[in-house]
């Protein structure tokens, strides 16, 4: 299948060494916020919810570069605003998984990174004829696509995530699709050799029909128990190898799953899903279940994980609550005990929209070794804002009108941005106060957090 390029701009003006880079050696951006115009069609209204962002060093820079998908386009631009390329092409994205299929309310639909060893980055993404397409990450020229076999009963494949499965670095992929009828649920999974797919080989290394998926969202991968090779993760655990390590007992469906190293005193990641149904939280991991609880039977919904509170061990969950109007957040500690409750609308700005706030992703803002929470306006195109998740205190108000919100280290100082879709433009807001820690070693250095930045949407960031 051929692509319309609709532009490729020269090679980067910059270059800086990718290795393990610490802040100093990139700029900060000269404005706030720093602005890049799209040459892709912008988001229509909030109730779009196909598409979204993931970032990447397509150049090798030692710099984070934009993708930013929509139906029908998948472009790329650099860190610096200069535009890479666009192409016009039938991507897999969606709006509601469980009606329309994966990847579900503001899923990318696309990854990054080296796959062949050659020292260069390459783009992935499924096209709804479920093809995977290869295209290099500078140009956008086409350097190989495969048709892996659809499993009986789905209608294509609609997710995908770079994985290391062989414990051959970011060589393989897995791909997941939902039930062709009635309320669609990712159980269809299947890991692939990249090699063995680019030279037409297209039997998987393993698949299953019978994965406990997340009713709106994707799995994710990443190495939880510190094997060398990438679990599969949501509901249920799966090993490298395709064979499932743990599932979670559901009295309903699985809303969103996020790892961390939630549990410092425990080897390895955990794992956090929020149920609908009986309304509860989990944490796990490859060896079983660590605690289940909920709240005063609130239902959960999303969730944002971090170390929100410096004085206690392990990390801390936020949970949301689903309330349509004057949402009421709580906080467990890493043990699943209740350390904070309240109510948004009293604390949030008198202006702010009282059907509260979506997209919620933690973040590193100030250069403590203390998390913070990220978040949009809920149900429109609004504003951004800097949340204290244990007390909802607003740190910071950006006013925009945000279609998207994603969060990552972009600006150089391991210190992490709210970079906003607005229409057809990136709006990258940073912290422009010193940081007190400027040569803490980059985030992207960290195998966890290359993975949890690579795949996402609206129900687990």
């Amino acid at each position: 299948m051929r692509f319309m390029i609709l532009l490729f701009l020269s090679l980067p003006l910059f270059s800086f060494s990718a290795g393990k880079a610490k802040a100093p050696t990139i700029p900060p951006y000269p404005q706030n916020p720093f602005v890049i115009k799209l040459d892709i069609p912008p988001i229509e209204s909030n109730e779009d919810s196909a598409g979204s962002i993931i970032v990447a060093d397509l150049d090798k820079d030692g710099k984070m570069d934009y993708l930013v998908t929509r139906r029908g386009y998948v472009s790329a631009y650099r860190w610096d605003g200069k535009k890479l390329w666009v192409l016009q092409v039938d991507l897999r994205v969606g709006g509601a998984a469980e009606s329309e299929g994966l990847p579900g309310h503001h899923g990318a639909g696309v990854q990054a990174g080296d796959i062949d060893g050659d020292g260069k980055t390459e783009v992935l993404f499924l096209t709804n004829d479920s093809i995977l397409h290869i295209v290099d990450g500078v140009t956008g020229k086409e350097k190989w696509s495969a048709k892996p076999p659809v499993p009986q009963g789905a209608k294509r494949w609609e997710h995908l995530a770079i994985a290391n499965l062989r414990g051959k670095g970011d060589r393989d992929i897995v791909l997941q699709a939902t039930n062709e009828k009635g309320y669609r649920m990712g159980r269809y999974v299947a890991g692939f050799s990249l090699d063995d797919l680019r030279k037409g080989k297209t039997s998987p290394l393993w698949e299953t029909d019978d994965i406990l998926a997340c009713a709106h969202n994707g799995l994710r991968v990443a190495d939880l128990n510190g094997d060398g090779g990438d679990e599969i993760i949501s509901g249920s655990i799966l090993s490298p190898e395709g064979k499932e390590l743990f599932r979670v007992d559901v009295q309903g469906h699985l809303d969103s799953v996020f790892f961390a190293d939630v549990r410092p005193d425990i080897p390895g990641l955990e794992v956090v899903a929020l149920e609908e149904g009986a309304n509860r939280t989990f944490l796990y991991n490859t060896n079983g279940l660590i605690w289940v609880k909920d709240y005063k039977g609130q239902e959960p919904q999303n969730a944002a994980i971090g170390d929100f509170d410096l004085q206690r061990p392990g990390l801390e969950i936020w949970c949301r609550s689903r309330y349509d109007v004057e949402q009421k957040p709580w906080v467990y500690d890493a043990q699943g005990n209740i350390i904070a409750s309240y109510e948004l609308i009293k604390v949030a700005p008198p202006d702010w929209t009282n059907k509260g706030i979506e997209e919620i992703f933690s973040i590193w803002w100030d250069g403590s070794n203390r998390q913070l929470i990220a978040a949009k306006e809920r149900h429109k195109s609004g504003d951004v804002a800097v949340i204290d998740p244990l007390t909802g205190k607003f740190i910071a108000r950006f006013k925009d009108k945000a279609d998207r919100l994603y969060v990552a280290d972009v600006a150089g100082d391991w210190r992490e941005e709210l970079i906003v879709l607005s229409g057809n433009e990136l709006h990258i807001y940073q912290n422009t106060a010193p940081n007190p820690n400027p040569n803490r070693e980059r985030l992207w250095n960290k195998q966890w957090y290359r993975r949890s930045k690579a795949v996402w949407n609206y129900y687990s960031p």
